[in-house]
């Protein structure tokens, strides 16, 4: 337990040292966010915040993972691989939005060509690993379910889908990072309980980097993760519950990404089929925002609602912990 108590004062010092050096520099690079037209008008005045704000907590991470864990093939060290797998896609996307000075980088095709990639190769890895499996557990029950043949094919569309849920949930100052501190808080007393020490070192090091970060990414944000930092983080998400064989247990404790989601599901479906739109703007944080909420108030609602959300996880799994 000491060790993860150093991982996150390390990560938090290593984090918040970086922040006054690479976002001067993000701002000499003149990666700027470029805000969508569509968007709310609020947010025009962000156009020009830095953006790829990640590298912060992705490097941060890095070095201390690299310091406490010496082992390149341990279970924690595969999770910071896909970390920075993700986030290497996440910074192709920002780098093409920073280009072409407009809100979009790689096309849906390309992006997912890249996610299939690296989930599949995980998928793989954890199929084949006498230590992963194909099996998973259901929350609030005994049973380990095992996918056989389509573990593979169900990685892929969990990563997919993990990945952009955190994404459209990075869409206020500080939302994405407060909600995943609390995810990986979770995360970390839960590996530590079941035996993953290491692992619960690393989700300790992303919850002390992405403390770091908040100080420059809380309202008014000095700078954004981008897509570097949200795919980044989805991606750390879905290996830490894939490692623990507990995958499903993300739609719970991480409830506010699956709401995001669905509302953005809703909205597009009801405006196609009816012509009429559901909330005043997808993702739901918009939709609140629209409705005279301030960002702040929006932030505390959903990391209270992650917090209760976090606490029913655990209620989920009294046969294995």
């Amino acid at each position: 337990m000491y060790k993860i108590v150093y991982a996150v004062l390390i990560a938090f010092f290593i984090s918040s040292i970086l922040g006054p050096i690479l976002i001067p520099l993000l701002h000499r690079l003149k990666f700027g966010q470029n805000i969508r037209e569509e968007g709310p008008k609020s947010h025009q005045k962000k156009a020009g915040t830095p953006t790829m704000g990640g590298i912060i907590f992705i490097i941060s991470s890095f070095i201390t993972m690299a310091i406490l864990i010496n082992k390149p093939s341990d279970e924690a060290m595969i999770a910071l691989y896909s970390f920075i797998a993700f986030g290497i896609i996440g910074a192709l996307d920002d780098g093409l939005k920073i280009i072409h000075k407009k809100n979009l980088g790689l096309r849906a095709a390309e992006k997912m060509i890249l996610l299939i990639i690296v989930s599949g190769v995980l998928g793989y890895y954890a199929a084949t690993s006498p230590k992963i499996g194909t099996k998973i557990f259901i929350p609030f029950t005994q049973i380990n379910f095992d996918l056989g043949i389509w573990y593979i094919p169900f990685v892929v569309l969990y990563y997919a889908a993990t990945t952009n849920a955190v994404n459209l949930t990075d869409g206020l100052d500080g939302l994405a990072t407060s909600v995943t501190l609390l995810v990986m808080t979770f995360f970390a007393l839960v590996s530590f309980g079941l035996g993953h020490y290491n692992l619960a070192i690393f989700c300790g090091v992303i919850a002390g980097s992405l403390l770091g970060f908040l100080r420059y990414n809380a309202f008014p944000a000095q700078v954004f993760m981008g897509d570097t930092g949200s795919l980044a983080l989805g991606g750390a998400i879905a290996s830490i519950a894939l490692i623990l064989k507990l995958p499903l247990l993300v739609i719970i404790v991480g409830g506010v990404y699956a709401v995001e989601t669905l509302s953005v599901i809703i909205q597009v479906a009801s405006f196609k089929l009816t012509g009429k739109r559901v909330f005043k703007m997808s993702p739901l944080h918009h939709h609140f925002e629209l409705s005279g909420w301030h960002e702040t108030k929006i932030v505390s609602l959903f990391s209270i609602i992650t917090v209760i959300l976090c606490l029913v996880a655990f209620l989920s799994l009294p046969a294995i912990i």
